[in-house]
């Protein structure tokens, strides 16, 4: 079962779905999973497919949008500002916990991507969170982030100064495409993320290839791994891609070691977009369920 749901964020309201097993129907207590896209995604890009996996698996699912993305409101619109997406995965909890179906102390978080990194600083700094799945997720530090292109992220400082200065002088809003072919300018380079993003389009129409460059500037100082190991009681799988780009593998188990127990690291022979696609797709979900089946029921 799947409805439309909305909930309050700041000032805002996320739009999102709810899932049930077929068999809930008034039954209390059932464990639940909250879920969002990654950079710039919307929840029509995927998300409902592993959804219902873990819904048949006897959860209870929330799905949404970010603020300023997809259904959900906010402007300027295709915003990222982490620390609102962590409040909005927080409110999601809430509003969750207060349904009938749902177990307020069973409660898991998935992430993928970035929002692996936010369902990560999420579960350090919420005390509800008692399972967390994260794909491919980008955890790195600002320092370290820096470190692996000095030269790139300094000249992205003189660009995101520039526009903080004309925002503040004329109040307008500039973008960048998230994607783009061949070497034009964009904040995911490359054809693996092209093609990911190009072909969701069809059953994703409301996705749009912008962020605002402010976005950039909150991107680089956010940092959700520096405290990490104040992570207490909750269950930690990190599947990561052996091919990975975004990240390199040794970055993302420089992070894991640092994690508390209990822990799990799977590693898949895949890039950063594999995990989207089958047979990996299904893999990491399997692996996703069967966490949350350890910690959560």
């Amino acid at each position: 079962m799947r409805r439309d749901i909305s909930f309050g964020s700041g000032q805002d309201t996320c739009a999102g779905w709810f899932y049930l097993p077929d068999e809930a129907q008034g039954k209390a207590e059932l464990p639940l999973i909250i879920m969002a896209h990654g950079l710039s995604g919307v929840k029509e890009q995927g998300l409902g497919e592993v959804a219902e996996i873990f819904s048949s698996a006897g959860y209870a699912v929330v799905v949404f949008d970010f603020r300023h993305f997809g259904d959900s409101t906010g402007e300027p619109r295709q915003q990222i500002f982490p620390l609102d997406m962590v409040e909005d995965y927080r409110n999601a909890i809430t509003w969750a916990s207060s349904q009938p179906n749902v177990d307020a102390k069973r409660v898991g978080i998935w992430g993928t991507s970035l929002s692996g990194a936010l369902a990560t600083y999420t579960a350090t700094v919420d005390p509800r969170v008692k399972a967390l799945a994260i794909q491919v997720p980008v955890i790195m530090s600002p320092s370290v982030r820096r470190s692996l292109d000095p030269a790139k992220w300094d000249m992205m400082r003189d660009i995101l100064n520039a526009d903080r200065i004309a925002r503040y002088e004329t109040g307008e809003v500039k973008t960048i495409p998230v994607v783009a072919q061949g070497d034009g300018p964009c904040i995911l380079p490359g054809a693996e993320a092209y093609d990911f993003f190009t072909g969701s389009q069809e059953m994703a129409p409301n996705w749009r290839n912008e962020v605002t460059l402010e976005s950039l500037e909150k991107f680089r100082e956010f940092d959700p791994v520096s405290n990490i190991e104040m992570m207490s009681d909750v269950a930690y799988l990190l599947i990561g891609g052996e091919k990975e780009h975004l990240i390199p593998p040794d970055i993302l188990q420089a992070a894991f070691d640092r994690v508390p127990e209990p822990k799990k690291m799977v590693m898949l022979p895949i890039g950063h977009f594999g995990v989207y696609q089958e047979p990996w797709l299904s893999t990491a979900t399997n692996e996703a369920r069967d966490w949350y089946d350890t910690y959560l029921k």
